[in-house]
């Protein structure tokens, strides 16, 4: 059950979403800019920075629950 929790989390944590990740001091700044493509661009940058936290988490999590699972069976 609680395999079946975690790959839920997982999945729903992979899912992307279109998400506007602005102070609102660079708002400011980008919204008087015509066309908009320097704002998609910051949005996009912050998103990115975001996830790699995550990952090097998950990772560090993996590698933890897979050296006591191994710890646990040579016991």
């Amino acid at each position: 059950m609680k395999l079946r929790i975690l790959l839920v989390f997982m999945l729903l944590l992979l899912i992307s979403f279109d998400a506007t990740a602005q102070c609102a001091m660079c708002r400011a700044v980008l919204e008087t800019e015509d066309g908009q493509s320097a704002a998609k661009g910051i949005n996009d940058g912050i998103v990115y920075l975001m996830a790699f936290p995550y990952l090097l988490m998950a990772g560090v999590g993996y590698f933890i629950w897979k050296s006591r699972r191994k710890r646990h069976s040579e016991e």
